[in-house]
């Protein structure tokens, strides 16, 4: 609900609110200028300047999410020092919602209202992040006490105070205008034509009054000099200077050159003499330079002999280090094995000295005796059986066998 509150105060604030970030990224780099940022936290941690439109989240625009995102903790967090309140400059390990989360912690001990998730500064970029640089920004100048006060525009001169008593020259846009101005008069004259008939008229019905004499002037000589004299000053033609006019700029370059030609000629001198003393330096530092080398030379040598046996001895404990875990390999082998027969030793040495299976015999024959004992006693009970069915077959035999004699013998006497 918030987020469709705050798109719909987008939307009221008209078409140009997309771009009302860019005004803020340019006021908030000239604020960051006004701190002195290029030395305090580029210099100190090595990186490029700032462009005018570094933390402006658009498509159109390269960004680096994380570069800008630690560019921004390190700036906020300056800028909350400077402000007057100790904060622990981040690194680039810590945690991004922790890092978020102190910085607006600090903005609102400033007193200014947060109504965004924190969530919309892990970007490193866009409208929020460059509302709190600013407003950060703003603090830090109060705390130095500076201010920005409006523009003092230069006065225009007026018209008496520009004007150049100058007879013999004019401006290209008087005399443009003067013939832009004569023409017009011309069609003018040129369109009354309906006057000049009325004229014309008056002048065939009144009778003519051109004079039947050429007119001679009789005024005196001193006279008419003296009227000159008088109107002339009236006569003159003042120029208002134009700063387009090409002459000014003219002027103005001669005087630069002039004014560089001399400045040259002052610092020249400190030039040269600047120039020699870096000469002699470099020569200073070279002849040093070869100095050490020749000092160093054997040195040098035996570094590089113990570098090449170094490389040597590397590489053969690199050789010596692959055969010991071969070796090491096998060793485990055998260790695994020996332990698998160790086990078996301690089985069956617990089973020999055990008496268990012994008494397991005995069990075994005590019961086997039980078996043959009820085995001889039910054999003996077959044989029993099968004894007294043999009898009493015999004994049926024999009454048959009688049976069968005794009529024979009786029919004996009768035949």
């Amino acid at each position: 609900m918030a987020d469709d509150g705050r798109r719909g105060d987008e939307d009221d604030r008209g078409p140009g609110a997309a771009h009302q970030v860019f005004v803020v990224m340019e006021c908030l780099l000239e604020k960051l200028k006004v701190l002195n940022y290029e030395e305090e936290v580029l210099a100190k941690h090595n990186m490029k300047n700032l462009s005018r439109h570094y933390f402006v989240s658009s498509p159109y625009l390269g960004s680096n999410p994380g570069e800008q995102f630690y560019m921004f903790t390190i700036i906020a967090a300056w800028l909350i020092n400077m402000a007057g309140r100790p904060f622990t400059e981040p690194q680039e390990y810590d945690e991004p919602n922790a890092t978020v989360s102190n910085i607006l912690a600090e903005l609102r001990a400033f007193g200014v209202k947060v109504d965004f998730p924190p969530s919309k500064l892990k970007s490193g970029s866009g409208e929020y992040v460059c509302l709190v640089l600013d407003r950060l920004a703003e603090e830090a100048l109060r705390r130095k006490g500076f201010s920005f006060r409006r523009p003092k525009y230069p006065t225009e001169t007026t018209e008496e105070e520009s004007v150049i008593e100058d007879d013999a020259e004019l401006t290209l846009s008087k005399v443009e205008e003067e013939m832009i101005e004569e023409p017009d008069e011309e069609e003018e004259n040129v369109m009354d034509l309906e006057a000049l008939k009325l004229r014309t008229t008056h002048t065939e019905a009144e009778p003519s009054s051109k004079p039947d004499e050429i007119l001679e002037s009789t005024v005196d000589a001193a006279e008419w000099n003296l009227e000159v004299e008088r109107v002339l000053p009236q006569l003159k033609v003042t120029i208002r200077t134009d700063n387009k006019d090409w002459r000014i700029h003219v002027d103005q370059m001669h005087q630069h050159r002039d004014g560089i030609k001399s400045s040259l000629k002052e610092a020249k001198s400190y030039l040269d003499k600047l120039q020699e003393d870096i000469g002699k330096t470099l020569e200073k530092v070279s002849s040093r330079e070869k100095y050490i080398n020749n000092q160093l030379e054997h040195l040098i040598q035996e570094y590089r002999s113990a570098q090449a046996k170094l490389s040597e001895a590397k590489e053969r404990y690199q050789q010596a280090s692959g055969g010991v875990t071969e070796r090491t390999r096998v060793l485990a082998e055998i260790s695994e094995e020996l332990e698998k027969v160790k086990q078996e030793m301690e089985e069956k040495g617990s089973s020999m000295s055990d008496g268990a299976p012994v008494v397991k015999i005995k069990q075994s024959l005590t019961k086997l005796k039980q078996e043959i004992v009820q085995m001889d006693v039910r054999i003996g009970v077959v044989q029993h059986t099968l004894l007294q069915a043999k009898l009493k077959e015999k004994s049926n035999m024999t009454r048959d066998m009688h049976a069968t004699n005794i009529p024979e013998s009786a029919a004996g006497p009768f035949t």
